[in-house]
Parts: C-alpha cells; structure tokens; sequence
C-alpha cells in the first residue's frame, strides 16, 4: 500500500538563495517591532493592569451594543470598552480599576449586575487588584526570561555554540515579531499572551533542533559539500515532516481561533502569528542560513568523505560506489638455492 506523501522526496529547492533578502527584511521588520512596542505599546488586559473583565449573553436576541454603552455610562464607573465575540448576543465588558480597592471593583460589578438586571445571563466575570495585577505582570516577565536562559543552556549542551547562539536569535526573532504583531493588532496582552509566547519559543526551537540534527549528521558524512548545498540538503531532507507538522498546528489553531471564544482570543490569535507564520519562516531562512556567517563547516574541507552525494530523502542512504578492482600480484620467484 503506498503511503500518502504531500512532499515528494527528491524535492531540491535551494532555500539559502533567499538569505540575502530574508536578513534584510527580518531586520527591518525587527526594528518596526520595536518602535511599535516603545511607542504604541501593548493593550495590557485585566490580568496585568487591575479592573473588572464582565462576559455576559443578552436573553432577547443580538446585543445593542448602543444601549448598553448607555446604560453603563451613566453608572459614572470611569473608561470602559464593549466588545461583541461570537454571537450577536455575547458581549464583553472591560470597565477600568475603580479608586479605592477591591472594594471598591467589587461595587463596580453590583452596579452593572443593578443596571442590566435579568436581561442577560453573566457568564464570567473576573476582577484584579492593582496589587495582583502588578504580581502577574512581573512573574511572568521573569518566566520569559527563565525559559530563555533554560533554552540557551541547553542548546549549549546540546550542540556547539555556534548552533545554540543561532537558536536563540532565531527565538529572539520570533518573540520580538510576535510582540510587535500584538502591538499592531491590539490583541489583548494578559497571561493567556504569556503562554503562548512560551509555546511558540518551545514550538521554534523544537522545528530548529530537527533541522540542526540533519545538518549536524551531514557535516559529519560529507565533509567537501559546500555550505549552502549542505543546508538545502538537511531543509529538504526535512521539509515533509516540516509541511505535514505545521499544516497539523495550523488548523487545531484555526478551530481554536473561530470557535475558541473570546477567553482564549489573545492566545489562538498569537499562536496562530508565531508558529503558522514566523516559527516556520525563522527556521528555514533564519536558524538555518546563520550558520553559515557564524562559520560553521570552514574546518572540514579536505577531510575524506564518508559518502558521495547527500541522500534524496530522509532515511535513505546514497548507493555506494563499487569497489577498485585490485591489480594481481606478480608470481613470486623461487629462489634457487645455492649448492
């Protein structure tokens, strides 16, 4: 029975081509991610700020969002946002840290429960102090940087310094692009965000240490290849189970993203950009060209090879070359023995 194969194994693209556009590029869109964070900054949810976070499904048909607007205005509770998600009926109610406590957040939702009264079924409701907010905010910031540093001592272990240091700037890559997207799109930064960084610098490493492997058992076999053809090679060595792992990811998140509901909005949503988008990009034309200027191979020339042309797919070996006949010895002569 033939297996089904969505990239055929011989495939032969010549990805390094590419990395005199794709440095380039990442480096300006890098720079814009950065000026986007300084000075637009991150729409920080309830969970880093402190407020009241209301999801509620009004019983008598879609939301009038006007109407509500209305009537949560005139309560006097300070900034608030009205969001309609999924159903015409499911609204979202942001309404900002009241002065004096949690006491105080706590009247806010009384208010609104008064206001809007049995004309909508409260499906959540969640409040932060300033205190718990700003304890999130830096936890998570200091878990970010924890998992960085365990990555890159582990990458040191794991292969030799010039693979680990580019693995981390291909991760360092993804989280400023993706932290520049959130900026952009004002997806709603909250410890949900901080998961899905985590995943996505897991998630880039994990697709960069595969092709790292191949690249790495190919500097070991083939010790005259070029650099740039030993790295198409590994990449298209690699490139189905690549296809077929993020086409897999691609639509669970698409699932998640359409049906998932506004709770896990801001999750799917970067998700969706770091690993669809940029995780794949990255280790193709980022981790994997790096290595290159970062001088990796320059030893090897000259060494004997241990096989002739790279393999045409993974798990298959080149034939090898048959064997130099060997001249036959001359017959050895007698020596004659002195009488």
């Amino acid at each position: 029975m033939r297996l089904l194969r969505i990239v055929p194994d011989d495939t032969k693209f010549d990805f390094m081509r590419f990395r005199r556009i794709s440095f380039p590029v990442s480096a300006m869109l890098s720079i814009a991610a950065i000026l986007l964070y300084f000075l637009h900054g991150l729409n920080f949810g309830i969970d880093f700020i402190g407020g009241t976070l209301m999801e509620v499904q009004t019983k008598a048909g879609p939301a009038d969002l006007a109407q509500m607007r209305g009537t949560i205005s005139g309560l006097r509770l300070g900034d608030f946002q009205l969001q309609q998600f999924g159903a015409p009926n499911d609204v979202l109610i942001r309404i900002s840290e009241q002065p004096g406590g949690d006491a105080a957040q706590q009247a806010a939702v009384q208010k609104v429960r008064n206001a809007f009264g049995d004309s909508v079924d409260y499906r959540r409701v969640e409040v932060v102090g300033p205190s718990v907010s700003t304890e999130l905010l830096s936890y998570g910031t200091i878990g970010l940087v924890l998992a960085i540093g365990a990555i890159l001592i582990y990458l040191w272990f794991r292969f030799e310094w010039q693979f680990a240091l580019g693995a981390m700037i291909a991760n360092v890559h993804d989280l400023v692009l993706t932290v520049g997207f959130m900026s952009l799109t004002r997806v709603d930064f909250d410890l949900t965000s901080i998961a899905a960084l985590l995943t996505i610098l897991g998630y880039s490493l994990n697709d960069t240490v595969v092709i790292y492997d191949r690249i790495r058992e190919m500097l070991r076999r083939y010790k005259r290849m070029s650099m740039p053809d030993l790295l198409n090679a590994s990449i298209n060595a690699t490139l189905s189970r690549s296809i077929v792992t993020h086409l897999t990811v691609s639509l669970s998140l698409l699932a998640l993203l359409l049906f998932g509901g506004q709770a896990i909005r801001s999750f799917t949503a970067t998700m969706m950009f770091g690993v669809v988008l940029v995780g794949t990009y990255t280790s193709v034309f980022i981790a994997s060209p790096i290595l290159i200027y970062l001088g990796v191979g320059r030893t090897r020339l000259g060494e004997p090879e241990e096989a002739e042309a790279p393999p045409t797919a993974p798990g298959m070996l080149p034939t090898p070359p048959p064997p130099t006949p060997s001249r036959p010895s001359p017959p050895r002569q007698r020596a004659r023995s002195r009488r």
